[in-house]
């Protein structure tokens, strides 16, 4: 059926370009080398619950840099992920020991609100402690290369775009459903079973629910690639907890170097953050870059975002250019945010 639908997303497994720039991701896809996850949860890491934050972090970086080398070993074939033993803790569990640490105080986003979610209050991304869900399903619109793509849309978001095109899932218009994470991983094995190439993880946005896709993720037992579908607007701190658990970065990029984005989204530094963000990725998984071209922001927004990427990213990174805007929610608060649809009528 998707092959009918979405030919292109057949074509470009044979797209050269392509292929060089997510070399990896169409490997663990095609279960060719497992995914980032998977070599996570069998890196052996000693700690324990009375380690402190500061000796957990100095744990992870060293870690991190460790999981590189067995990566690469495993993806030149001279280690097999099968053969190396399950350890009583993982990187995997460190970095959930080290993410749930974080939300007694969270900080997940930028905004570091510091609220206890365990004690159920609520930050601006309006998250608890328990993943809420608007919808999961093998989604065939998203960049070829993902279809049929796995995605899991959650509620909430780090961000409060006017124009916004899923606001009843990022503002909590919509209840959701709440799930257990074992629940999770059995819906992110069924989708992949039923053929999709990838667990997206999208929303709203998947980073408040970092610590529990974490949870998720150690009860999957099949290969998948994950794929990050997020605003680009975390702190450094998840930043470094994505490394070796992401595949794909699909990230936005959203605005340029001004106010627009503190005007539009509510997202204060968003330039300094987002550009951290897709060099971090960009070192530690293979990278999708989203631009959607708003009316009236192509001076500000849109042309320093490609100048930018071509000069720090390199010219053959994946970039999809999105000319899909509608004017959504609030976007008649802003007089140049409406102008599409005026053309429209």
């Amino acid at each position: 059926m998707w092959a009918r639908l979405r030919p292109n997303a057949r074509a470009i497994l044979q797209d050269e370009k392509t292929r060089v720039c997510l070399a990896r991701y169409f490997c663990v896809m095609q279960n060719e080398k497992p995914a980032k996850f998977m070599i996570s949860k069998k890196l052996p890491a000693e700690f324990s619950q009375s380690s402190t934050t500061e000796e957990l972090w100095d744990k992870h970086r060293r870690l991190a840099e460790e999981y590189n080398s067995i990566e690469k070993e495993i993806d030149d074939k001279r280690k097999q992920l099968q053969e190396m033993p399950i350890p009583e803790k993982s990187f995997l569990d460190l970095k959930i020991e080290i993410s749930s640490r974080i939300l007694h105080r969270c900080h997940l986003c930028v905004r570091r609100c510091e609220v206890d979610r365990f004690e159920e209050k609520r930050g601006y991304c309006g998250c608890g402690s328990n993943i809420v869900v608007s919808s999961i399903f093998e989604h065939l619109g998203e960049e070829p290369e993902l279809v049929p793509s796995g995605t899991i849309f959650t509620m909430g978001c780090t961000m409060r775009c006017k124009h916004c095109q899923n606001y009843t899932i990022s503002q909590w218009f919509e209840n959701g459903e709440t799930y257990k994470t074992s629940d999770l991983a059995g819906e992110v094995e069924r989708l992949r079973i039923n053929g999709c190439r990838n667990a997206n993880l999208v929303g709203g946005e998947p980073t408040p629910w970092l610590q529990q896709w974490l949870e998720t993720f150690k009860q999957v037992d099949v290969n998948v690639p994950i794929v990050w579908n997020s605003n680009s607007y975390y702190s450094p701190e998840t930043a470094q907890l994505l490394r070796g658990f992401i595949d794909v970065y699909l990230l936005d990029f959203k605005y340029g170097p001004s106010i627009c984005a503190e005007r539009i989204s509510e997202a204060a530094n968003y330039w300094n953050v987002c550009t951290h963000n897709h060099l971090e990725a960009v070192k530690h998984g293979e990278l999708i870059v989203r631009i959607l071209v708003m009316p009236n922001h192509l001076e500000c927004c849109a042309n320093p975002i490609m100048k930018w990427i071509a000069a720090n990213l390199g010219r053959d990174t994946r970039v999809n250019v999105m000319f899909q805007y509608r004017p959504e929610w609030r976007a008649h608060d802003l007089p140049e945010l409406q102008s599409a649809h005026r053309k429209r009528d």
